[in-house]
């Protein structure tokens, strides 16, 4: 069996450190912006989508340019913008404090900041980790493509899935600790354990990551326009994009739902960090296994799989609600749901990323794998563009903002709120419905690929 590249291993390192980075921060991202910045579960819900549905565009751009300028420099410029980027999310909060424009403690008391134009200073540090995240996403990825070969890539996207799951369990581990120690304030601090992750992984990339594998391709920018315009042309990859954005829509509400769910169905003892971690832990235990049991089937073949289950992970997050009051092996019926939810859903994760990253891999001609993997994240874009703004509606309509129920001594009218919320579990059939029209599509698009291919060959 070949032995993996030193670049190998630290591109996966830092991956590892970046997740930890991102998920600890994004987790929570739509609290962050509602509990701290004073925007509504609909704005939240926009702001969140738009962010990041933009770290999944740009990704196609720093790829190509990537692949002119060589890995290493883009990788160094990333970890340089993060880093700036999630200590902005930190500063400029503190910042708005010190102005008497609000009072962070356990809750939030605003004292002008949502009258005030100055809450959307938050653009700033979001875009960069928005450029800083398009370089990674397909710098880290482009380099398990060059530093493999077509006989253990499978096995390399499998570790590096691994890797990014031991960051995200390990990131969001940090959140309820931070959240219930020191309520609203927690938030804020929590941006600078982020910005102290992707300093270490600038430090390590600069001393260590060195590889003529990835190298600038030379190419001029002329040569880079036409590869461009070769990928984003390609039909047949751009609808399995598309195809796949359903899972990751439904992959989402794990962070554009669940946190405010559980929070408002349980209670402020809800742990949506923890709840959240399942997933990394059932990929970090499942996907080797998974990876090595499909190794003799199609990409599409493994992603067919996941596709199945991932609609009945969101049927399960909607029976917290309907199964009765008793607890669950010491667990809140919505809570115990949600983490048999999640399980499934990094089950069917574990079926579809590594084969789906491999697939896309493996179109790329030489020398253009950072284009062809940035290309590849475009799911992403499409499902968190419309999976956060439609979680804010939906949020809106069926599982509202206590606050709202609240009077001004700070009790909440319970009647009221039962009312407002009977039905919050509507929420999971819309990506119930999701789940099954993805996979029928993903089921017509392979039927239909081969008989071409097998049309082709004849």
């Amino acid at each position: 069996m070949a032995r993996f590249s030193k670049p190998f291993w630290v591109a996966n390192f830092v991956e590892l450190l970046e997740r930890l980075a991102y998920y600890a921060v994004f987790i929570v991202i739509t609290l962050y912006l509602s509990n701290v910045w004073g925007f509504s579960d609909i704005e939240a819900g926009v702001i969140a989508g738009l962010f990041s549905a933009s770290l999944y565009l740009l990704p196609v751009f720093a790829g190509a340019y990537s692949d002119k300028i060589g890995f290493r420099k883009a990788i160094i410029l990333a970890f340089a913008l993060l880093t700036v980027g999630y200590a902005g999310l930190g500063i400029l909060p503190t910042m708005l404090e010190s102005a008497g424009l609000v009072d962070y403690e356990m809750t939030t008391t605003y004292t002008g900041l949502r009258e005030s134009n100055l809450r959307w200073s938050i653009i700033a540090p979001l875009v960069l980790l928005v450029i800083g995240g398009a370089f990674i996403k397909s710098v880290i990825s482009g380099t398990i493509a060059r530093e493999t070969t077509t006989e253990n890539r499978a096995r390399g996207y499998a570790i590096f899935y691994m890797m990014v799951n031991i960051g995200a369990f390990t990131g969001k581990t940090v959140v309820d600790p931070l959240r219930r120690s020191m309520g609203d304030q927690g938030l804020v601090y929590l941006n600078y354990f982020s910005a102290v992750m992707t300093l270490l992984a600038l430090i390590a990339v600069f001393f260590f990551y060195k590889s003529t594998k990835t190298e600038n391709s030379g190419k001029s920018f002329s040569d880079m326009g036409k590869s461009f315009m070769k990928v984003i042309t390609n039909g047949r990859l751009l609808l399995l994009i598309i195809i796949v954005s359903g899972f990751w829509m439904i992959q989402s509400q794990m962070y554009a739902t669940m946190p405010k769910y559980v929070i408002r169905m349980i209670g402020e003892e809800a742990s949506p960090g923890w709840y959240a971690n399942v997933n990394p832990l059932v990929v970090f235990i499942s996907v080797n296994f998974v990876t090595s049991f499909m190794k003799r089937r199609s990409a599409i073949s493994s992603m067919m799989v996941g596709m199945l289950i991932i609609p009945f992970s969101a049927l399960v997050m909607s029976l917290g609600t309907q199964v009765g009051v008793g607890y669950i092996l010491g667990m809140h019926p919505v809570a115990f749901m949600m983490v048999i939810g999640i399980a499934f859903q990094a089950i069917a994760e574990c079926f579809i990323s590594p084969r789906y990253l491999e697939f896309f891999s493996l179109q790329a001609p030489e020398g253009e794998e950072g284009l062809y993997l940035g290309f590849s994240h475009l799911h992403s874009f499409f499902s968190f563009l419309f999976a956060f703004g439609l979680s804010g509606f939906l949020l809106d309509r069926y599982c509202p903002d206590p606050r709202l129920f609240t009077n001004e001594a700070g009790v909440l009218d319970t009647l009221s709120y039962a009312a407002a919320t009977q039905n919050a579990h509507y929420i999971w059939y819309v990506f119930v419905g999701i789940g099954l029209i993805s996979a029928i599509a993903l089921y017509i698009y392979g039927r239909v690929t081969k008989k071409i291919d097998n049309a082709k060959e004849a």
